[in-house]
């Protein structure tokens, strides 16, 4: 339970709408997009960096432990106030402080939402690269926390290649700034070390971004397959082409019926699988490679090859690839969506393995994923309200990561550890190398009180970070 005393600090210092502490408020802050739930006991909305480093003292103060929340879009229990204590909400710290367009830069509060960075340059010919599926309702701390990707980051890269600098607080009140507008700032390189820290080492109160030029000219193209293997197989060919799009995006036939019931997109309802493939630059070098994508794509048996004749059927298909998830939705009360990667050369091979993992739990498993770097993500449907179900798609998830990382992959791409694969991370890393990211935890955060019980293994161990659960803290459900 929160103490008395540190709740009436929390209210003076932010005011009577500067928190919430009613349970039906708080129980709208005890998920994200995952499967696992607790419940914070107290929700605290600061507008500046000085009402953070005053919440993280009180927090101190009183030994309360501290978990930072953007949109609640994530997909790994980053943001899920595991015991408790106070969440900090950063939805009032929304606004771009500013744009540079000479040096191609802009500094954002942790609020803001990913499009809305996009948004504010497109007319003078700008955008922000990482474009997560939830990019209208995702923001940059969230982004910063999580390292997150989206499609088009084949080519662009992920959040820690356009993340320059920021602003951060550690849980005793410190304010430090690492990196900047500069290209490459001398020194270790601490904006990386936090970019995909998930929150456990400080909270991050402004963002430095890269801004990047419109390309010259777009081309998205649709080729279909009767065959998830030979779609699977595509992808390693066009790479073995020297050709990079900047987005390959895979739909199997399971997913993309939901998706075109939904959104009426212009998906094949017959096909085994589709890949979406997005190439940009310069006119004449596009036209080239669109031709060659032709040939490769037909090479693997396409059975049709389409190339997007208007700006508007190019926003139509992609429409489809980014509400996917919202078309499961119409389909099954609850998904379980998973993150693994693999090489290029074990997609085709991973989907047959998610094929068999999903005949052996009895679960429908569709699959959506960012084909081009290896990303899958199946998509487990359940009912929780079916007794075992939930523990079911639990299983399945887990029963494909270990598949991932037998291929030499990895049990997550993009959505981060958070609290749903921490304990896979020693089948991942050695007992030195977790060591070792315990001990820069223990570096920033030496009482353990930010974001508890996340990315490393929470068994007994040498490994095991120890925090008392509060008196009365909530517990997973």
């Amino acid at each position: 339970m929160l103490p008395d005393e540190a709740k009436k600090k929390l209210a003076a210092l932010l005011g009577p709408r500067g928190y919430l502490d009613r349970p039906e408020d708080l129980s709208l802050y005890e998920y994200d997009g995952s499967v696992d739930k607790a419940r914070p006991d107290i929700v605290v909305f600061p507008r500046s960096t000085e009402d953070v480093v005053a919440i993280v003292k009180i927090a101190k103060e009183h030994g309360v432990v501290v978990t930072g929340r953007g949109a609640g879009t994530g997909l790994s229990g980053g943001s899920i106030p595991r015991e408790g204590g106070i969440l900090v909400g950063f939805a009032r710290m929304k606004r771009i402080l500013e744009i540079d367009l000479e040096n191609e830069r802009a500094v954002v509060e942790p609020g803001v939402v990913n499009l809305d960075i996009t948004l504010a340059v497109q007319n003078q010919g700008y955008f922000y690269a990482p474009d997560p599926s939830s990019q209208k309702a995702c923001t940059m701390g969230g982004n910063v926390a999580e390292n997150a990707g989206g499609p088009h980051t084949l080519a662009y890269g992920v959040t820690t290649n356009h993340v320059l600098g920021i602003e951060f607080v550690l849980p005793d009140g410190t304010v430090i700034s690492t990196g900047g507008k500069e290209l490459d700032a001398p020194g270790y390189d601490l904006t990386g070390l936090l970019t995909g820290s998930e929150g456990t080492m400080a909270l991050v109160t402004k963002v430095v971004v890269r801004l990047m030029r419109k390309p010259e000219l777009v081309k998205t193209l649709l080729a279909i397959y009767d065959s998830t293997d030979d779609c699977g197989q595509t992808v390693a060919e066009i790479t073995a082409r020297a050709i990079t799009p900047v987005a390959v995006e895979m739909l199997d036939g399971v997913m993309l019926r939901m998706v075109e019931e939904a959104t009426h997109a212009g998906f094949p309802m017959d096909a085994a699988a589709v890949l979406l493939i997005e190439l940009e630059g310069v006119r004449e070098i596009v036209e080239e490679q669109v031709e060659q994508v032709r040939e490769v794509c037909l090479g693997c048996r396409a059975r049709e090859f389409r190339v997007a004749k208007t700006a508007e059927e190019r926003e139509l298909l992609w429409k489809g690839r980014k509400n996917a998830f919202g078309a499961v939705g119409r389909v099954s009360p609850t998904y379980y969506v998973q993150d693994g990667v693999v090489p290029r050369t074990q997609i085709a091979p991973t989907l047959r393995k998610i094929a068999e993992v999903s005949r052996k739990y009895g679960l429908t498993i569709s699959n959506i994923f960012h084909a081009g770097d290896g990303n899958m993500h199946p998509i487990i449907l359940f009912n929780p309200r079916l007794p075992g179900d939930l523990e079911k798609a639990r299983s399945a998830g887990e029963e494909i990561l270990m598949y991932c990382i037998s291929v030499g992959g990895s049990i997550t791409g993009e959505h981060g550890v958070g609290m749903e694969k921490n304990e896979l991370m020693n089948k991942l890393f050695s007992a030195d190398t977790l060591n070792l990211i315990r001990n820069f935890k223990l570096l920033f955060d030496p009482d353990n009180r930010l974001n508890p019980g996340k990315v490393l293994p929470t068994g007994k161990g040498c490994l095991e970070i120890r925090q008392p659960a509060l008196s009365g803290a909530s517990q997973i459900y």
